[in-house]
């Protein structure tokens, strides 16, 4: 996605995107930020991390060159028009990796800040110290997928060495920026992290959301079983009593995916599981930010949506 010219890293396909439609920001996931809001979801080609069981595999794995032919070449006045014309409050970069599209980003963010649209995306979060500030400077909240700890798991899973790297940009990330958190579940493979991973986010920030995915794999892994739902939520136990926010989905039917108070216990926001990132809003119970029960604060930034799904019962 990059070449050198001269003395100078430049990108080889900007302004090039893979994807270009509407969404509902719970779909992505985020729960957290904008409830009900329009998004609209963008992204390029290539990635960063090998991942056997890409669900993505067709854009993130593919040779960036070969994927040309099938983009949408949109200039960031262009892209930011449309965004408007199509009612979206924000935009999420979803599809792919962003470190691999950041010149690019970067023109995007600075025109859709000058119509005060704000911009978020899905990471792996495996990027270099200059490289993750460039990041907290084009989006101003973020999905983190932490996919394992364990050396054994990345090497074997993703490719890499150590998860290090990504643990060390959550923590920068969430001193200023909304953070919420991925992990995709392989039965046999990451479950025996579920613990750890839950320590780690609470000794962050213990009210960082948690979206724990029934992985469906793909690519690689296709023929692997799906996860059990019983034994992952069972796993979850521990994790609950350690962070606020935890959430287990991508599986139709969740009971899992509403927000609950975490002083009193009430559903202060409801929505629909429908299954691999079709969660959308139901309810939304919050008085501002409160509980409207006990006063709890919670964790959720609010905005002001161009259009909302919102029932609000006050």
């Amino acid at each position: 996605m990059y070449m050198r010219q001269g003395d100078t890293v430049i990108e080889r396909f900007p302004h090039h995107f893979s994807a270009c439609g509407t969404s509902r920001i719970e779909s992505f996931p985020f729960y957290h930020v904008y409830p009900g809001s329009r998004s609209m979801a963008i992204g390029t080609s290539s990635c960063n991390f090998q991942c056997r069981y890409c669900s993505n595999a067709y854009i993130a794995k593919e040779d960036p060159e070969v994927m040309q032919g099938h983009m949408y070449r949109m200039f960031p006045e262009k892209l930011i028009d449309t965004a408007r014309k199509l009612n979206c409050h924000n935009i999420v970069f979803s599809v792919n990796e962003p470190t691999v599209s950041i010149p690019t980003l970067l023109e995007v963010v600075q025109a859709a800040r000058s119509v005060g649209i704000p911009m978020g995306c899905l990471t792996n979060g495996f990027a270099t110290k200059e490289s993750i500030e460039l990041l907290a400077s084009i989006f101003s909240f973020f999905n983190v997928s932490l996919k394992g700890l364990s050396s054994q798991f990345t090497r074997r899973y993703i490719g890499i060495d150590s998860s290090q790297p990504v643990l060390r940009n959550i923590r920068r990330l969430a001193q200023d920026r909304h953070v919420e958190v991925t992990t995709p579940v392989i039965q046999g493979a990451n479950d025996i992290e579920i613990d750890g991973i839950a320590e780690f986010l609470a000794s962050v920030d213990p009210e960082i959301p948690w979206h724990v995915f029934r992985l469906l794999p793909e690519d690689e892994m296709k023929d692997a079983p799906y996860p059990d739902i019983g034994a992952i939520d069972h796993a979850l136990q521990s994790a609950r009593k350690k962070l606020h926010y935890v959430y287990f989905h991508n599986f139709v039917g969740s009971a899992w995916v509403n927000t609950l108070c975490p002083a009193c216990g009430s559903v202060v926001i409801e929505r629909f599981s429908l299954g691999c990132g079709g969660d959308k809003l139901k309810h939304l119970f919050c008085q501002g930010k409160a509980c409207p029960h006990c006063g709890q604060e919670i964790r959720i930034e609010t905005g002001k949506p161009h259009e909302t799904l919102v029932e609000s019962r006050a």
